[in-house]
């Protein structure tokens, strides 16, 4: 990306390179989808807030469907600011991956996310900065549940209820990363660069807050309240879609770790007896005999868990195989686990001399460790990792 992109009458950018260096000043990233309505009053806006002393650059990471970009290009002459517009063809991420592309491009003392739709008001984002430089803070929220803050712009108590709800939600799933910020779900915040790795952002839609709180752990918080506004012009990005999204989000955070990602994986493979059973009784009672219908019952437990596995634990890394190659290894895994129990319950009962309760028990706990270990190397493991395990066994042998 050339210095032009940091000028006012900069082009429409769809390169992914760095831009100019801005140490010791803000960039501004906004993340836009078909938000041409509100680019000149934001813009505007920005203009009365900036004091002199704060010098900030404006980037917009756009993945819109509309002339959102052409309206930036054009309103970037009135301003005395950079302003500057990154088009991403394919929205990876969604808008929290705008942010994170953002952010890989600033190489600023500050970065200031907030949205284009005006709900965040933009006389605030000194404010923003100034709190973090008065406090020592890494990263500094605009929160709406603090004394002086509103969620007023918020439309109907639907759409407050769900806000609150997912606000509980996430403080109840992180505790510790979440501790001192009272508006997880703000998207509107300032952080200092050097507490953010990019690398470590896998965001998926558009909470980045609770992306970057939890995987970043920002050593100090501060908050400011603000008043949520009413959008600008245009419609609510907010949809049901959104909302799995989010979920999806919140669990691929909780898994992050290896013990959380067994937890889900043993509580996903309990869920699994649900479909097993039900298939069960509807081959049996369609006059199929019980031991091959076992077996096909068994299967639509796997699918039930493959597929749950998929969108809930090992997300990220599903581009390390295919996914017709991820299904087959899986099934064959967790077939084999039948295969396993069977000669492991009859070596504790005769090796050992366990009753047949415990020693089922036992084989249970133990086909499902290997089966975790071996699904997480064999299937979802990526490749440069395997090689890398592999180098270190034979180093030590």
């Amino acid at each position: 990306m050339s210095e032009d992109l940091w000028s006012p009458h900069a082009p429409i950018d769809t390169e992914l390179t760095a831009p100019q260096s801005l140490a010791g000043t803000v960039t501004l990233i906004i993340p836009t989808f078909n938000e041409a309505g509100n680019i000149r009053e934001l813009l505007r806006r920005l203009g009365d807030a900036l004091p002199d002393h704060l010098p900030c650059a404006v980037l917009f990471v756009d993945d819109s469907t509309d002339d959102t970009p052409a309206v930036i290009q054009k309103a970037a002459a009135d301003h005395p600011f950079p302003v500057a517009v990154l088009h991403r063809e394919v929205a990876e991420g969604g808008l929290g991956g705008a942010v994170v592309e953002g952010v890989k491009r600033a190489d600023t003392d500050w970065i200031v996310v907030m949205d284009a739709d005006l709900q965040h008001p933009p006389h605030l984002v000194p404010e923003l900065v100034g709190e973090g430089e008065r406090t020592g803070a890494d990263l500094v929220v605009a929160s709406r549940y603090i004394s002086g803050g509103s969620r007023a712009g918020l439309a109907g108590s639907y759409r407050i209820a769900v806000s609150r709800g997912a606000t509980w939600l996430t403080k109840g799933l992180f505790p510790r990363a979440l501790r001192g910020i009272s508006d997880p779900m703000s998207g509107f915040f300032a952080m200092r660069r050097s507490a953010v790795t990019a690398e470590a952002l896998r965001p998926l839609g558009y909470k980045i807050l609770l992306e970057l709180a939890v995987r970043c752990r920002p050593a100090e918080v501060a908050e400011i309240p603000f008043v949520f506004q009413d959008r600008y012009s245009g419609a609510s990005k907010s949809t049901a879609r959104e909302g799995m999204r989010f979920l999806a989000h919140l669990a691929a955070l909780r898994s992050a770790t290896r013990p959380a990602r067994m937890i889900g994986f043993g509580l996903i493979g309990l869920s699994g007896f649900v479909p097993n059973l039900a298939a069960l009784w509807l081959l049996t009672h369609a006059g199929m005999h019980y031991l091959p219908a076992e077996i096909v019952a068994n299967q639509a437990g796997v699918l039930w868990n493959f597929l749950l596995i998929e969108a809930l634990l090992f997300r990220d890394r599903r581009r390390h195989r295919h996914g017709a190659d991820r299904a087959g290894r899986f099934a064959l895994l967790a077939n084999a686990d039948l295969l396993l129990r069977i000669p492991l319950i009859a070596v504790f009962v005769a090796t050992l001399g366990m009753a047949v309760l415990p020693a089922t028990a036992l084989a249970l706990v133990t086909t499902f460790v290997l089966r975790f270990a071996a699904t997480e190397a064999l299937v979802y493991l990526p490749r440069k990792a395997r090689k890398a395990f592999k180098a270190g066994r034979h180093a030590k042998s």
